[in-house]
Order: C-alpha cells, then sequence, then structure tokens
C-alpha cells in the first residue's frame, strides 16, 4: 500500500492523480463540467457536478493504475477555495448550487458590511478584506435568499462546506464534517490568529455556527470513505487549498520563498513563517500549511482571471481552437502594435480589489486579430504577476534576490513564462512535476499514513525542469508596465 490517490477538485474540471511511492505521479483522469452564469458577475457549479465527475476521475484513475481500493494507502484532497455550499445534512442535498469563489453577486452586502465599520475587524481576525471572493458573505445570501434556508440553519439541519468539506461529507458517507485550517482561512469567518471560528463574525453575518465544520491540520485523520464507494474503505489523510497545496508541493517551506499558479486564476504565495504580515497594501494574510497544530502563515495576491483568459479567447469569441495555440500566435504577433488586455470579466482582484470592474481591451487598430488578441492575453497574466510582487516586496523584506516558482496548466507555455521573467526582472523556476497542487497534498496523505518522508526529506525531492531568466532590460520592462498601470487607471475610472 504505498500508493495515493490524490482528488484535484477544481473551478472547471475534476482530477484524480495516482502517485506512486516515490511521489510521482502515474495514471490520472480529468473530466470538466458545465459553469453556470445565471446574471452578470454570478458564477455557480452543479453541486453534484462537482460530485459525479469526482467520483468517475476517481475510478477512472485507479482502473488506469490497475489498482483497488486496497492497493491505496490514503486519499489527499485539494480543492477550488471559497466556493461555498450549503445542504441539509439529513438529505444530502444542497440548497442552491454551489456559489464559485469568483461569483460578484454579494458586493452589496460587502459595501454595507464596510459601510456599518465591520471592515477592519475581519481583516483583523481573518486576514482577509471585505470582498465578495470569500464564503462569508456568499453563505449569508443563501440563507436570507433561498426560501426556508434561515429557518433549516437555526434548526440546525444545514451544513456550510468548502467544496473539500463537500467531498469529505460525501465520501465519508456523512459520517465527518471536516475542513482543515488553509480553506477555513478563506472563509471570511475564520480567527487565523486564534485558530478557530469567529463568533462575533459569524453574528455579524447571521451564520449559525452548527453549520461549521470541525477544523483540522492539513494531514491529520478525516475519517474513511464509505467501502460501497470504491470497494474498501479508503483513509482521508490530507487536505489543503489549491494553491496552499501548491505551496507545498513547490517545497516553500522557508520564509521568502515565492510561488504562483496558474490555473483558472493566479495566486502568488509567499511564505512569511509562523508570524502573519499585515500587508499595508491589500494583499491577504492567511494559513500557507498547518501541521501539528502549528500554523505557518503566508502573503498572498489572488488574480481572478489568468487561464480562464485564455479559455474566453476559445469559447467566448472562438477566434482560437484550443489553448496551446496561443503561444504560437503570440509569438506571431505584430511587434508594431501594443494591445493591452485587462481581464476583469469578474472583477479586479489583489491589490485592487474592484468587484464592479469589468474587462477592457486597449490600443485596437483594424489590423488587430487572433494573434494579437492572444499576445495581450498572455502577456495580462505576466503584469498582474508584476502587480502582486511589487506589492510583497513592499510588505515583506525578502531576503536574498526573488526566484519565482511556477506551476498549473500555463507554465507548459515558454513563450508566456519567459515574458514573465522579463517582465518581473527575475528568474522564473518551473519544476519537473508540473502537478504541484495535487503532489502537494498527496506528500500530506502520504506522509501521515507514513508513505512520503519528512517535510525536510520531501523538499529534497523538488526538481526543477528549466529556469527562465530576464531577457529584457529595465527600461523595456518599465515602460510596458507602465502602459499595463495606465489600462488599469483606465479601467477603474468605467467601474461607476
Amino acid at each position: 500500500m504505498t500508493h495515493i490517490l490524490a482528488i484535484d477538485q477544481g473551478t472547471t474540471s475534476s482530477r484524480a492523480i495516482v502517485f506512486d511511492g516515490d511521489i510521482r505521479p502515474g495514471a490520472s483522469a480529468q473530466v470538466e463540467f458545465t459553469q453556470h452564469f445565471p446574471q452578470s458577475g454570478w458564477v455557480e457549479h452543479d453541486p453534484s457536478d462537482i460530485w459525479t465527475t469526482t467520483l468517475s476521475t476517481c475510478k477512472e484513475a485507479l482502473s488506469s493504475a490497475g489498482l483497488s481500493a486496497a492497493d491505496v494507502a490514503a486519499i489527499g484532497i485539494t480543492n477550488q477555495r471559497e466556493t461555498t455550499l450549503v445542504w441539509n445534512k439529513h438529505t444530502g442535498e444542497a440548497v442552491y448550487n454551489a456559489i464559485v469563489w469568483q461569483d460578484r453577486r454579494t458586493a452589496a452586502i460587502c459595501d454595507a458590511l464596510k459601510a456599518a465599520g465591520h471592515a477592519d475587524l475581519v481583516q483583523r481576525t481573518t486576514g482577509l478584506l471585505l470582498d465578495p471572493y470569500f464564503s462569508g458573505t456568499k453563505i449569508k445570501w443563501i440563507l436570507d435568499t433561498v426560501e426556508g434556508a434561515r429557518a433549516s440553519a437555526e434548526a440546525g439541519d444545514l451544513l456550510f462546506g468548502t467544496v473539500d468539506s463537500y467531498l469529505i461529507w460525501k465520501l465519508t458517507g456523512g459520517k465527518v464534517h471536516a475542513t482543515d485550517a488553509t480553506n477555513a482561512a478563506r472563509t471570511l469567518i475564520y480567527d487565523i490568529h486564534q485558530g478557530a471560528w469567529s463568533a462575533e463574525i459569524c453574528e455579524i453575518l447571521g451564520i449559525p455556527m452548527s453549520m461549521l465544520p470541525e477544523v483540522k491540520d492539513c494531514a491529520a485523520d478525516f475519517g474513511d470513505t464509505d467501502a460501497e464507494i470504491f470497494g474498501a474503505p479508503i483513509p482521508i489523510r490530507g487536505v489543503a487549498g489549491d494553491q496552499q497545496a501548491a505551496t507545498i508541493g513547490q517545497a516553500c517551506f522557508e520564509a521568502g520563498m515565492l510561488k504562483s499558479t496558474y490555473g483558472t486564476g493566479c495566486f502568488a504565495l509567499l511564505n512569511t513563517g509562523d508570524t502573519p504580515v499585515t500587508s499595508q497594501n491589500r494583499l491577504l494574510t492567511t494559513v500557507a500549511y498547518q501541521l501539528d497544530g502549528k500554523p505557518t502563515y503566508a502573503l498572498e495576491g489572488a488574480i481572478f482571471i489568468a487561464g480562464a483568459v485564455v479559455q474566453w479567447l476559445r469559447d467566448g469569441l472562438g477566434i482560437i481552437e484550443d489553448a496551446a495555440a496561443t503561444s504560437g500566435l503570440a509569438e506571431a504577433a505584430d511587434p508594431g502594435q501594443e494591445l493591452i488586455m485587462v481581464p476583469a470579466f469578474t472583477g479586479l482582484g489583489a491589490p485592487y480589489w474592484s468587484p464592479q470592474a469589468r474587462g477592457a481591451v486597449f490600443g485596437l487598430t483594424r489590423g488587430s486579430g487572433p494573434a494579437e488578441f492572444s499576445r495581450a492575453a498572455l502577456e495580462s497574466v505576466g503584469f498582474q504577476t508584476r502587480d502582486l510582487l511589487e506589492a510583497m516586496q513592499a510588505d515583506f523584506d525578502f531576503s536574498g534576490d526573488t526566484v519565482l516558482r511556477v506551476d498549473g496548466g500555463m507554465t507548459a507555455s515558454d513563450w508566456t513564462m519567459q515574458f514573465l521573467s522579463d517582465v518581473l526582472g527575475a528568474p522564473v523556476d518551473r519544476p519537473v512535476v508540473a502537478e504541484s497542487t495535487a503532489k502537494g497534498v498527496a506528500w500530506l496523505a502520504g506522509m501521515q499514513v507514513g508513505v512520503y518522508p519528512d517535510m525536510e526529506g520531501f523538499a529534497a525531492t523538488w526538481e526543477k525542469e528549466r529556469e527562465f531568466t530576464p531577457a529584457k532590460d529595465a527600461a523595456w520592462r518599465d515602460g510596458r508596465y507602465a502602459g499595463w498601470k495606465k489600462a488599469i487607471d483606465a479601467t477603474l475610472s468605467m467601474t461607476d
């Protein structure tokens, strides 16, 4: 029993990957599911899609690997964070669709809370800003909007969970209602200093605390799967939100180490050690991971749209056939055109935090086509990453030179990674195992059951596949970035 099954439940798809005894990824399966957009700025998932795609990919990955439940030492779960589910604990039925982290419907609730003077309390307690991104106001919206939901919640009949909690509950047949500290830290109702749910914030939001899951370490006993699901029980022993799991997978265990994950969105995390650093530049203070009851903290910058901008070129505009085509198109783009795309489709995240902002493209000419749009889309990810790093450098004293460890689907594009290095003026390291998120949670589960080494041993297994170094000078870099900042100012000026 040296294999670990990693569940990676993401925003646009569910994946399962089998890792062997040397923490190497093997057989995998992935299934996309439908995104629902009921209104402008609203994003939802059908909870049954989350569950059925998770289950099917797990079974397919095990089958492809020629394994049964008896061969799996443990399961690790990593998940899209902040996405909010509320379900009936007796029937297992969700009272409403999952409200996705990208969803902006609670902007007015956040504005009202700010007007009432609660912003300082929220940031001081949770490390987060009052923004629709997080789970707390989503829970309030469900309880206030869905008929009968608040009465049921107050009667103790409803449970809240982020996606990890929902999957744990389903996998264990309703026996375990739990989460880990990294996911709890993204809810807007968790005190990251005390390591407990905040009764004061729950009261402000009108959330009965009976709805909340038990908070555990990232490597802990989250119960065993119901025997009927895989043919035999499998222990669930590792859980972390996707960005924290990637931080672990990249072995960013020392204060000052930095990683950035490029998936649907882009999320940069800077390890700040055992001290939570309060940002003066509108970054988030969060839990990087928690082991043996001890939290390690991070500064985080969140970009809502990264890979999703390429998906928009494919599915929304129909100007590319697949995501991989963007690199070649970007390279072939007219150097005389400098399109700047601000992909604020669901608002702007750090360091701007403008939920009302919407996307814009600047510099269009009659010669602008798929190549120029592709280049602008990929460049927008680099510009947004620089926004985050500049804010982090202002908040925390980096030791030595900045090196960014990257992972996620977009890192397969050499063109994108080279532009990222050029615009940052810093090395960008791409690991051998690109699936850092799944690897991180696989290590948590495997370490907990004694299959994998301790933290020091795991860090020694990290390998660099390629380092991208800056090929442009500071004048080019700063000039391009100045154009981006002008585009941001113009975009924000239109939010009213």
